[in-house]
């Protein structure tokens, strides 16, 4: 595809050998499906159509991820009710175990037994989390969850939560239910997906306020996003304050534009090269610990 070709020569222009993803997607086919299904349906939801650019085979998406210079990514999945969380982990455990690239990723939810199969996770090599309070309608403060916070906290690996309120708000969506957990557990890594979108500038307060707490740029500042959620303009420069915990996200395959595109946003905000290398490699490198 043509836009391998425009990745390329922005990591050749930016000086950067090979991207970290945060933020990717892969889960059992039939999930996808169903996923893609939602997204085919977001015209009445969001007010618009929302089109997959990447509806391949699993195969075909691997390739190019890694086409595109992507040395590591994620298997981004979420249960929206109870029971399904440990069927999915098992799932991803198996994806990374035949995908080496991928960082094996884990989800949760609040149910009885979760702090069981989340410390089976972590103790089986788990390197990320994902909590979705948009698509499981959860409160992250539920005593459910408590113990399982504490542990991930404890072992250091990092949750990729979407808990802002873009594309649509959810009952648990916000700063708010964010900043009551992370008063609990302040050394939990938390990835706020999305910039917090579109709550931009009280997630980047909450990173101002707890040292372990980061951002992935998942969909924000591209023309898409810009239209419902534009990123303040007088906040870029927090952007480069908080230069060492911002992490490229790409929410692949499920994005309404090329891969590129979200490269070509962040280098518009005209934050520099360095800002750009630490983001689009540097960070999730030494977050995730790769050598």
């Amino acid at each position: 595809m043509g836009d391998v070709g425009d990745v390329a020569r922005f990591r050749e222009r930016v000086g950067v050998p090979s991207l970290v993803d945060v933020h990717t997607h892969f889960m059992p086919d039939r999930v996808l499906r169903k996923v893609w299904a939602y997204f085919d349906s977001a015209g009445p939801l969001v007010g618009r159509e929302w089109p997959i650019t990447y509806r391949h085979e699993e195969a075909e998406r691997l390739a190019l991820l890694r086409a595109f210079g992507v040395r590591a990514f994620t298997s981004m999945l979420y249960p929206h009710k109870p029971g399904m969380a440990e069927w999915l982990n098992g799932w991803a455990e198996d994806f990374a175990a035949r995908t080496p690239d991928c960082l094996r990723t884990a989800t949760l939810f609040p149910e009885e037994g979760v702090e069981a199969y989340v410390r089976a996770a972590v103790e089986g090599g788990a390197r990320v989390f994902k909590s979705h309070l948009q698509v499981g309608a959860y409160d992250p403060n539920d005593p459910l969850l408590d113990a399982a916070w504490g542990l991930l906290a404890e072992a250091g690996v990092p949750v990729v939560m979407h808990c802002g309120s873009g594309p649509a708000p959810g009952k648990f969506t916000g700063p708010e239910p964010v900043g009551r957990l992370l008063a609990r557990h302040p050394r939990l890594r938390l990835v706020v997906a999305h910039m917090g979108m579109p709550e931009y500038a009280d997630f980047l307060d909450l990173a101002g306020r707890y040292g372990e707490v980061r951002l992935d740029t998942t969909m924000a500042f591209t023309d898409f996003s810009e239209v419902t959620a534009p990123f303040p303009r007088e906040a870029r420069g927090r952007l480069a304050d908080l230069g060492d915990r911002i992490l490229l996200g790409s929410d692949f395959p499920n994005i309404p534009y090329p891969y590129v595109h979200q490269l070509e946003a962040l280098e518009g905000l005209g934050l520099g090269e360095e800002w750009l290398r630490a983001v689009c490699h540097g960070n999730g490198a030494r977050l995730f610990g790769l050598a």
